[in-house]
């Protein structure tokens, strides 16, 4: 735990404020992250990566939590995904870590969702063999933190299948002192920065 602690500590940081949202910009030797809290409830609505790379490319953001960006189809000759395919987005609440699958029209005693401890990840399948997905929790990686079947439930409505790890005591903890760091941050003015990932 004391690893991660230290990284966050010591990274170069610079935040903004829009609206209800402060834009954290964390610089690492060999990444960079980037994360956005909901000033009002104190939670974190989402966070992306980008790693350094030594030759000269796009920049390449992986997004953790949110909503992923979107793609867009640069040329008309191109095969694009469709639109009825499994979309996986992340959420964060102050006790829980969320998955949400879009696109899954089964019914709820199709799905299952397991721990698998060697692999350090969620399982998600289905009775029928239509969906298979590996889900990976870095925050519990991390922190070096066991994953438990015990944390695990999951609902579904609306063809998404929704999935809640209960956030154990350690991560809790964790992100209370990532928050006072947080705010303890002076936002830059609007026009020095842009946090958000693109």
């Amino acid at each position: 735990m004391t690893d991660w602690i230290s990284e966050i500590k010591h990274a170069k940081k610079s935040c903004l404020v829009d609206k209800n949202l402060k834009k954290i910009h964390y610089d690492f030797e060999n990444k960079e992250m980037v994360e956005e809290y909901n000033m009002d409830t104190g939670v974190l609505t989402r966070r992306a990566w980008k790693c350094k790379q030594s030759l000269r490319g796009k920049d390449q953001w992986e997004v953790e939590i949110g909503d992923p960006e979107p793609t867009y189809a640069t040329d008309e000759r191109l095969i694009s995904e469709s639109s009825n395919q499994p979309i996986v987005s992340r959420r964060n609440t102050r006790l829980n870590l969320e998955w949400r699958i879009r696109n899954l029209p089964y019914s709820m005693d199709t799905y299952s969702v397991t721990v698998i401890p060697e692999e350090r990840c969620l399982i998600v399948r289905t009775t029928n063999k239509k969906y298979y997905k590996k889900l990976v929790i870095p925050e519990l990686n991390r922190l070096n933190l066991e994953l438990e079947q015990s944390s695990v439930s999951f609902s579904h409505k609306f063809n998404t299948l929704i999935i809640t790890y209960k956030k154990p005591k350690e991560l809790v903890n964790f992100e209370k002192y990532v928050l006072e760091e947080v705010q303890s941050i002076q936002p830059k003015s609007h026009g020095d920065m842009d946090c958000r990932p693109s």
